[in-house]
């Protein structure tokens, strides 16, 4: 009972202090509502440096969070991109900032018009546990570069780097500007209901929907990314080898804990033998050994885990053959595998896997294939490995998804100059490069007329003035 009171005790003081740190970033918005850019670069400025400086730091920390994470993967998938960012909206801040002249009707004239991008205010990022450093860095460069103060919810599954983060943000930014926010699921929900003036979420569908049930609440608007099942096609023609290659690099990086990974493969069912054995090769050419290998990445905990020894059991059970690509039982270092034989029934051509297990699906021809994807909730990412310029057109314009990759995987996301976003179940929203500070900005049409006043024309009373006015201009 002491511990439960403890616990309620705590809970309430994150509480109160989550409420203080958004009145304060509120209040502090109201008094620097237009920052210029030259503040914002400095912002942008002292990340960079930040992220340069404590690299190793931040490496450390996530792999603790893991179990094991690759350096190297941290270092491509997570501070490259990160910092690219960061270089990229500097460079293109001045422009984005800059108000876009529109045009004026006739029936308007004399007058100006023009579209002005105004911070929105405070923003709100939650944060998930699979990239927690890109994932809370790429936001956070968006609303920064728009002139808002950010508050960054960190996932309870990665509490040394949310640690750090809070200890790091908090040396060169004032809390008021940019805060870390930790805590449990109750904190995290009570992150949601803040009346921010935007939010952003990554993360499983199914939360995703109360987040934005709970953002609802206050009309605030949201941006998703929700990840689901994203396929990858292997053409009749393309060579697999090169298939093999780069759906293994996309479905191996951080063991398959990625919202974008390859969540199943559909292959020519005439090819899928090949494609197991070129498949095979890929992956154990990348790891030839799970054992102590500083390349291979755990996964996150053992809930997860669990969730992923759970798929399997279910599919075996109801006929799925299994080919594992390592010994199995090496604890959360979990080996990959493939899976033939799959079936709807099946749990995990259900859920997004997020771990690595890549089912193949047989197809007869491509419109078999693309009937079989467009049945399902529109996914976050497609792949399609094929030289053909006829069929790569078919994909983009018969399938439906967040982005695609043409005969590659995963490097789409890291693109600033590209927007990043779902459709549908897979989330909604933009953000990276250009659409992240749209994203963040209030695109604010503003109408000017000085001291000459032709709409007096058309001021009551009205007459037969005003209808030959009318005829004129309006009707043909």
């Amino acid at each position: 009972m002491p511990a439960e009171i403890a616990y309620l005790q705590e809970s309430q003081q994150q509480l109160d202090q989550l409420q203080r740190q958004f009145q304060a970033q509120r209040q502090a918005y109201a008094v620097h509502p237009m920052p210029p850019a030259e503040q914002r670069r400095q912002w942008l400025d002292s990340l960079r440096q930040l992220l340069s400086d404590e690299r190793q730091a931040l490496i450390d920390a996530i792999s603790q969070d893991f179990g094991n994470r690759s350096a190297d993967e941290t270092l491509l998938g997570e501070l490259m991109p990160s910092l690219q960012g960061i270089h990229h909206a500097r460079q293109h801040l001045k422009r984005w900032m800059k108000p876009s002249r529109r045009q004026v009707g006739l029936a308007f004239q004399p007058a100006s018009a023009k579209v002005v991008y105004q911070p929105l205010g405070v923003v709100g990022v939650i944060v998930p546990w699979n990239y927690p450093l890109f994932l809370a860095v790429g936001p956070l460069v968006g609303a920064l570069a728009a002139g808002n103060r950010v508050m960054l919810k960190l996932s309870e599954s990665t509490p040394a780097t949310g640690l750090l983060l809070k200890k790091l943000l908090g040396r060169v930014f004032p809390e008021d500007q940019v805060c870390v926010v930790l805590g449990e699921a109750d904190i995290g929900m009570a992150f949601s209901k803040l009346p921010f003036d935007h939010l952003l979420f990554t993360g499983a569908t199914s939360i995703g929907r109360h987040v934005m049930r709970a953002a609802a609440e206050n009309l605030t608007p949201v941006t998703l990314e929700l990840g689901g099942k994203s396929p990858a096609i292997v053409s009749q023609d393309v060579p697999l080898k090169d298939a093999a290659e780069r759906i293994a690099f996309g479905k191996t990086l951080n063991a398959g804990q990625t919202c974008v990974a390859p969540d199943y493969v559909l292959v020519p069912e005439d090819r899928v033998g090949a494609f197991v054995e070129a498949y095979r090769q890929a992956v154990r050419g990348f790891y030839p050994t799970l054992v102590d290998n500083p390349d291979y990445t755990s996964i996150i905990n053992d809930r997860q885990l669990t969730r992923l020894n759970g798929y399997l059991s279910d599919a075996t059970s109801k006929g799925a053959l299994l080919i594992p690509l390592f010994e199995q039982n090496q604890q959360r270092r979990m080996g990959h595998s493939l899976l033939l034989n799959v079936n709807d029934e099946m749990t995990l051509m259900q859920d997004e896997i997020f771990g690595p297990l890549l089912p193949i699906v047989p197809y007869k021809g491509l419109d078999e294939a693309f009937a079989y994807i467009n049945r399902r909730p529109r996914p976050l990412a497609l792949y399609y490995f094929g030289y053909n310029k006829a069929e790569q057109q078919r994909v983009l314009d018969e399938t439906h998804s967040g982005g695609v990759c043409l005969n590659d995987t995963l490097l789409h996301v890291p693109q600033e100059d590209l927007p990043f976003g779902g459709i549908g179940p897979s989330g909604m929203g933009h953000y990276h490069g250009h659409e992240g500070f749209l994203t963040f900005s209030k695109a604010k049409g503003v109408l000017t007329k000085q001291r000459f006043n032709a709409a007096r024309l058309i001021y009551p009373p009205y007459g037969k003035s005003i209808q030959k006015l009318i005829q004129k201009l309006f009707v043909r």
